[in-house]
């Protein structure tokens, strides 16, 4: 997958198919989206393409309550991740400004989807809004193919269990620790990308802390996790434990347990299963025994 910084770098993609959006947690609904991109680059023998932003425009727009308001179920490299996964060829990221917010939606269209890309079909989600306000739609989209040379395509909403699926619903099944409900969205794991540091120990087990580097980033209910974890080619069954103190941000531990003392201090994936317990905290003189019994469970889980 390539990564462009704005459009200018964006040269030489064949036939663009185009999406864009925040495409935060890449779940199943934005996962359609990315097959249909798929299919219609090998029949117009092109390459597929996501216009995604970054600062999150809400940061630019409204910087005095995005950082309380905002969740983000990825960090950006998280979702670059997901994306490359998901077997996307290109991201634009676009440096989102006030003076970028400003332009309208056929602007939008015109300057960057046909002059710049010349996209040979956009496609978009189900009630997709772009542009400035918000004002563009998949209405205007087919109103202007003919007038711009591309096709344009809409994606229902998608569902799971009869259960309409949204980025909202997501976060809001992290939040309360239903890990399970939030896979089943998201159609993977829910994950945690970062460096391992330090070691924290807790009876006689030890737990590494994962840094947290997008402060909005929307973290599961406090308690302890199954997970799985991965660095370069080795991977691990292992819990995790989120825990917050009086007063102060949650913070992240994992505790491996297959070949601890080998494992990589590199960049790790976590990957979350299910909550085992909830509420818990390292400092507390009892946490020992649950986390003892924890493992014990998560080591007969299969997964």
């Amino acid at each position: 997958m390539k990564i462009f910084r704005g459009f200018e770098e964006a040269n030489g993609i064949k036939n663009p198919v185009v999406t864009t959006g925040s495409f935060d947690g890449v779940h199943i609904g934005h996962k359609k989206i990315l097959a249909r991109l798929k299919m219609l680059a090998e029949k117009y023998n092109g390459e597929s393409v996501l216009i995604t932003f970054d600062p999150h425009p809400r940061k630019v727009l409204y910087p005095e309550t995005a950082g309380k308001d905002l969740k983000l179920i990825n960090s950006r490299e998280e979702k670059l991740e997901l994306l490359k996964k998901a077997g996307l060829d290109n991201v634009i990221i676009v440096e989102f400004t006030k003076e970028f917010s400003k332009v309208t939606s056929e602007e939008f269209v015109r300057d960057y989807l046909h002059e710049m890309l010349m996209a040979k079909v956009v496609v978009v989600g189900f009630n997709h809004h772009f542009g400035f306000n918000k004002e563009g739609d998949y209405k205007h989209l087919w109103g202007w193919r003919e007038k711009y040379n591309f096709e344009a395509e809409e994606i229902p909403e998608q569902e799971v269990q009869h259960e309409t699926v949204s980025s909202t619903k997501i976060r809001k099944a992290i939040s309360e620790g239903y890990i399970q409900r939030a896979n089943a969205y998201l159609d993977h794991y829910y994950i945690i990308m970062g460096k391992p540091e330090g070691r924290e120990p807790a009876g006689s087990l030890s737990f590494m802390k994962i840094p947290i580097t997008e402060e909005c980033k929307i973290l599961p209910a406090t308690g302890i996790y199954a997970v799985s974890v991965v660095c370069d080619q080795m991977k691990s069954r292992g819990m995790s434990v989120i825990c917050q103190e009086s007063g102060k941000k949650p913070e992240v531990y994992v505790h491996i347990f297959e070949n601890e003392e080998k494992f990589p201090g590199n960049n790790s994936l976590i990957l979350f299963h299910k909550m085992i317990y909830g509420s818990v905290s390292l400092a507390d003189t009892q946490v020992s025994r649950r986390l003892e019994f924890a493992k014990a469970q998560i080591s007969e889980l299969i997964y």
